[in-house]
């Protein structure tokens, strides 16, 4: 028989640095961005929008940036069901129904961002 420990200070570390992770990916994704909105000041024109975010790696960037926000939203949303509601069966159904619904938005970022 395995004894496993149900608490201590390590379990929370993976949770800890996933938001770390995420949260820097995001910030970084940001930085870029608002670097390119001061360069189009002035252009009113659509095709500066469409080669910058018809480029492969803004694209990849892009999704990767999106799939952080996820990560990022499950970890905290989660702690907050996990936290803060007690029942078990509605706890359950609130994170199963955050995770559809992230699985959603995953998919569709993917259909934005590559279709």
């Amino acid at each position: 028989m395995v004894n496993r420990k149900l608490a201590g200070a390590h379990y929370g570390l993976r949770d800890w640095a996933m938001q770390r992770v995420t949260a820097v990916i995001m910030l970084v994704y940001t930085v870029i961005f608002f670097f390119f909105l001061l360069g189009m000041i002035g252009v009113d024109d659509y095709t500066e929008w469409q080669a910058f975010f018809g480029k492969t790696w803004v694209k990849v960037f892009t999704q990767v940036t999106f799939l952080a926000l996820f990560l990022h939203a499950w970890v905290g949303v989660r702690d907050l069901w996990m936290d803060y509601i007690k029942p078990f069966g509605l706890r359950l159904f609130l994170q199963c129904a955050t995770i559809v619904w992230l699985v959603g938005c995953a998919v569709y970022s993917f259909k934005v961002i590559w279709g």
